[in-house]
């Protein structure tokens, strides 16, 4: 099983060229959150670490077998005029795109924001039962 954090076009993020999955830089604009994936007997679970956050402030698309979680961390409690001597939370806009394996249905998704994790509880697809279909055979003549 694969899970594959995406990078296709500018406005996806990826931890490739991130320092600790963090991107700093001006020309980025964005940052990538921690996330865990792991399998359960259900499905699969996505969670990601968003502290500070409030859940209307986030954004779940889904696209074919993309999940993208997506939405912007404010920096409120920062007096104007500081000068920062370390720097390692990341705010501003954030972008993370997963791309999950066959076999789950991400139009059954949930997902719950509970003390700074989101968790997007995905179900495996349900298999159809073994039914008999006639497939209709047109006459050649």
């Amino acid at each position: 099983m694969a899970v594959t954090k995406v990078s296709s076009t500018v406005h996806f993020a990826s931890r490739g060229s991130a320092v600790s999955g963090r991107h700093h830089g001006a020309a980025s604009g964005h940052w990538v959150p921690n996330t865990d994936v792991y399998a359960t007997d259900t499905g699969i679970v996505v969670k990601v670490e968003l502290p500070g956050m409030k859940s209307e402030n986030l954004e779940i698309t889904v696209e074919g077998n993309r999940l993208r979680v997506a939405g912007n961390r404010p920096d409120g409690c920062r007096p104007p005029n500081c000068s920062f001597l370390v720097m390692e939370i990341s705010y501003g806009p954030f972008e993370s795109v997963l791309e999950l394996p066959p076999g789950y249905d991400l139009s059954a998704a949930k997902a719950i924001y509970v003390n700074g994790f989101l968790r997007i509880d995905v179900p495996k697809a349900r298999t159809s039962q073994s039914k008999t279909t006639k497939v209709p055979i047109a006459d050649g003549e």
